[in-house]
């Protein structure tokens, strides 16, 4: 009896996931596989030669330091959810949230400092500023769904329901940002090397 009952309890039990943790790790993995096609296709086109050459904007490079702000202030946030200084939480976040928009502003007005340099979108001769566009634009697009993510465990946080007992969205959250923040950088840095 014994040691059918030690063989019962030795059994490993099987590791689970939190559902909608795993859903946004898969989602996250898509991302990654939709950037490395862009990314590819990028260099065959430029490959082909007739390819215009132009100076990333400068204000992709203000972008950058904003993003990388952002990533210090969320981590900021998390310390402070599982420490349940929750009044400090919410200035974390909501100061996230505001370098997240700041992000956007300056990628928006740095796509009027290409349109400066002659790299256009419809260019349908030379695609490499349409390439750009579409990159950065596509990276925007998923900063936007997390600064939506942000405002939504603010306003968790603001009803008490993000504490040091209760992180599962604020991890995924956590995620999320600094998973796009570490996209951004690959990008900035793939499109700094090959232009």
């Amino acid at each position: 009896m014994n040691s059918g009952t030690q063989n019962i309890e030795n059994v490993k039990k099987p590791i689970a996931m939190n559902a909608k943790k795993f859903g946004l790790w898969l989602f996250m993995v898509s991302v990654v596989m939709l950037f490395a096609a862009l990314t590819s296709a990028y260099i065959v086109r430029q490959a082909e030669g007739n390819w215009y050459v132009f100076e990333l904007p400068e204000l992709f490079t203000y972008s950058t330091i904003t993003i990388l702000l952002s990533s210090v202030t969320m981590h900021w946030a998390y310390i402070s959810a599982k420490k349940d200084n929750l009044e400090v939480l919410k200035t974390a976040m909501s100061i996230t949230a505001i370098l997240g928009v700041a992000f956007l502003v300056l990628q928006f007005f740095g796509w009027g400092q290409m349109v400066d340099l002659g790299a256009f979108f419809s260019d349908t001769v030379n695609p490499s500023g349409s390439f750009v566009y579409v990159i950065t634009g596509l990276h925007g697009l998923h900063i936007v769904s997390a600064v939506i993510f942000l405002l939504v465990v603010l306003v968790k946080t603001y009803k008490f329901k993000v504490h040091s007992k209760n992180l599962n969205t604020m991890e995924m959250c956590v995620s999320y940002w600094h998973f796009l923040d570490v996209l951004w950088i690959y990008l900035f840095v793939f499109l700094l090397l090959n232009r």
